[in-house]
């Protein structure tokens, strides 16, 4: 019975957004309205000297965005909230990729100005792929922008999803009033304030008493009337069933940075989200209550703390009952491994955890056994399935400037592919390191973490390489002929896999037509399988 209250308690949610949306200062304000922190940072006010808690790395404070996945956990309601915020910048998308893996519904934010973005499209994409319930937080409605309801067109049609307002502002920019809470039928007034909860919050049930027309004024009130006589007109009744099978969206509005709206979107999402949902393995689906313990490494992140060069796995609890010092069963390792200081998080700072249950996420640390996708079980032979893994579309060769700083370069280089942010190929000869990113943006923080982090000196020069595919082949001698004849093409990835290093699409196509026996793989999935 406990194992269930447990299970029925935890909402892990991952928070996106295409960037500058104001993905991280949601974050900042859930925290805020759950009691996890006192007074919230700014992501780009140097007003505000306190950073964001959820960007704690240095090359995050000093460009005001997220660059990897942050993990906060809090309790709200009688509710243990896990909240994971994710990079907005495409650059970093295969991180969030992944992420959405690891979380059971997502909250999508949109800023009123801009609507649905490119990047809020793509990572609808991942959600409709596994049905994920999604939440949407219209914000910034301090500011002048879209009308509300062609908002809600733009939605459906660019996101392919239905939509319900459970919330809706009043007025917009200079003329925002606040938020009627649709699916409490009150009205919140917020004073704006930028760092700390307001205490002066005007709640009332009736719309028809004049009051609302004193506090609001006579037009705005009026507006508000017929709005929502127009929402209930043309929008379906919420049902909660429809939206946690990813069918509809319901939609909130506010200002995360003045603390509109906000409470009302938390209140809800406790009452409505999905407790922790079961995942796939190459066995079977694994349930939450299944009895026996099983989890999969989705992040891996080294240095979180510079002071201690540590290295951080943070492990997705599937099912069972996670415990300290308990030995588990590295499925890909074959060896059996316990761990004496598992972590809950609040971004930076961790605290230990002795037990832990399927949708926490804890921080296992790591001295090198793990990689993205490993799973841990109580014995049980399987491997979840399905974190994503893209090939490169930028190539740049990685550079020491300083022979003496060679270990401290190998190290940091190692770490930092661990970690997934990036895939490195060791060309010969001469152990050339080429990386691989999906984005520009990729290549500044490797370098600055590599000065910064581990002492490094180095830089990137630019590879003109189209695409990266792993090769294999039945016929060794087949696959020993293509590699004698590419040599200047042919490199391997940090597992020892073959890769071939393709200049254009069309001498890959050639290389394809030319070479029938090899296979060339576009993801690195074919060695999860193996």
């Amino acid at each position: 019975m406990k194992h269930q209250t447990e299970i029925e308690k935890r909402r892990t949610f991952g928070i996106i957004s295409h960037p500058d949306a104001g993905k991280t200062t949601l974050t900042e304000k859930l925290l805020l309205f759950g009691g996890a922190i006192q007074t919230a940072g700014a992501v780009k006010n140097n007003k505000i000297k306190k950073t964001a808690t959820s960007d704690f790395m240095e090359i995050e404070k000093q460009r005001g965005i997220s660059v990897a996945t942050s993990v906060m956990a809090f309790k709200y309601n009688g509710k243990q909230i896990n909240i994971l915020d994710t990079p907005g910048h495409k650059d970093f998308a295969e991180d969030t990729y992944r992420t959405l893996t690891a979380v059971d519904s997502v909250i999508l934010v949109i800023d009123c100005a801009n609507g649905v973005e490119a990047q809020t499209e793509k990572l609808m994409e991942v959600c409709r792929m596994r049905n994920t319930p999604v939440i949407v937080f219209i914000n910034k409605m301090d500011r002048e922008g879209k009308d509300p309801f062609d908002l809600l067109d733009e939605i459906e049609s660019k996101l392919d999803i239905k939509v319900r307002p459970l919330a809706w502002p009043i007025g917009m920019g200079d003329r925002f009033k606040g938020v009627y809470n649709i699916y409490d039928e009150n009205l919140n007034l917020f004073s704006a304030n930028k760092t700390k909860i307001s205490e002066e919050v005007v709640s009332f049930n009736d719309l028809d008493n004049p009051e609302l027309d004193e506090l609001i004024g006579e037009e705005p009130a009026e507006e508000l009337r017929s709005e929502l006589d127009l929402i209930n007109g043309v929008y379906d009744e919420f049902d909660p069933e429809t939206y946690l099978s990813g069918e509809v969206a319901p939609v909130f509005f506010g200002s995360a940075v003045n603390n509109f709206g906000v409470k009302e979107l938390l209140d809800a999402f406790v009452r409505i989200s999905p407790s922790p949902r079961g995942r796939e393995t190459d066995v079977k689906k694994v349930e939450p209550n299944d009895n026996k313990f099983s989890g999969f490494v989705f992040k891996i992140h080294a240095n979180l703390d510079p002071k201690h060069r540590d290295r951080i796995a943070f492990l997705r609890i599937v099912s069972g009952k996670f415990e300290r010092n308990t030995f588990y069963q590295h499925i890909r390792l074959g060896k059996k491994l316990k761990f004496p200081n598992p972590t809950s998080f609040m971004a930076q700072d961790k605290s230990v955890v002795e037990e832990a249950f399927p949708g926490d996420v804890v921080g296992l640390y790591d001295s090198g056994n793990f990689k993205i996708g490993d799973t841990l079980t109580e014995g049980e032979k399987m491997n979840f399935i399905g974190i994503p893994s893209f090939a490169p579309e930028i190539f740049q060769e990685l550079q020491n400037l300083d022979p003496m700083k060679s270990k401290q370069l190998d190290k940091g280089i190692k770490q930092l592919m661990d970690e997934g942010v990036a895939q490195l190929f060791i060309q010969q000869p001469g152990n050339r390191k080429i990386v691989g990113t999906v984005g520009q943006l990729q290549f500044d923080v490797i370098l600055h973490r590599l000065i910064n982090e581990y002492g490094a000196k180095c830089s990137f020069t630019p590879k003109n390489y189209h695409t990266a595919c792993w090769i294999t082949s039945e016929d060794e001698d087949k696959l020993k002929d293509f590699t004698r004849a590419k040599t200047g093409n042919i490199a391997e990835d940090k597992d020892g896999n073959l890769v071939f290093l393709a200049e254009t699409p069309f001498l890959l196509q050639m290389a394809e037509r030319d070479y029938p026996d090899i296979t060339f793989h576009k993801t690195s999935e074919f060695k999860v399988k193996a």
